[in-house]
């Protein structure tokens, strides 16, 4: 009788750390995290730091050289020359208080990683100081250069918010 009680409880056991440590992902600690992992998530905060600064330098800096931006109903724009004219238009149409919520981060690679995230905020039309509501899921594929940094090799996002009527 012990015995089996034994192996119930082993058994309970090993089941909850299966749960805890295979069904529950990202409530991880900080300590648990990879060097890598952690670099993707600076990137990110930092990508939204631009965002919210509305900095085409800083956003440019998190990019690699063939970088790509796939936006809604638009054509991809590529590289660090299309890429920076695109920030500093947007710069001068609106600003942006955004925050990113990452979903997820998987390394596929030592050099390539993809992370999903969800961003939610508002954004301010400049020529009119018109506010409305900014939410997007997004979609960003990095690579570590061979100087070991993570940057934003592919960028798409679409719009949460539901269609005006």
């Amino acid at each position: 009788m012990k015995t089996r009680l034994c192996i119930k409880t082993a058994w309970a056991a090993s089941a909850l750390l299966a749960v805890v440590v295979f069904v529950i992902p990202g409530t991880g600690s900080a300590a648990s995290m990879t060097s890598d992992e952690t670099a993707i998530r600076d990137v990110l905060t930092s990508y939204q730091d631009a965002l919210n600064t509305s900095s085409t330098a800083a956003a440019m800096s998190l990019y690699t050289e063939d970088g790509v931006v796939m936006p809604p109903y638009n054509q991809s724009i590529v590289g660090k020359v299309q890429l920076s004219n695109l920030y500093d238009a947007g710069s001068k149409r609106f600003t942006l208080h955004v925050k990113f919520t990452i979903r997820e981060i998987v390394q596929m690679s030592p050099e390539w990683a993809f992370a999903r995230t969800n961003s939610e905020g508002t954004r301010k039309v400049i020529a009119t100081g018109a506010m409305t509501d900014e939410a997007n899921q997004e979609l960003f594929i990095l690579r570590k250069g061979s100087d070991k940094t993570w940057r934003i090799a592919r960028y798409s996002f679409s719009s949460t918010n539901p269609p005006p009527h």
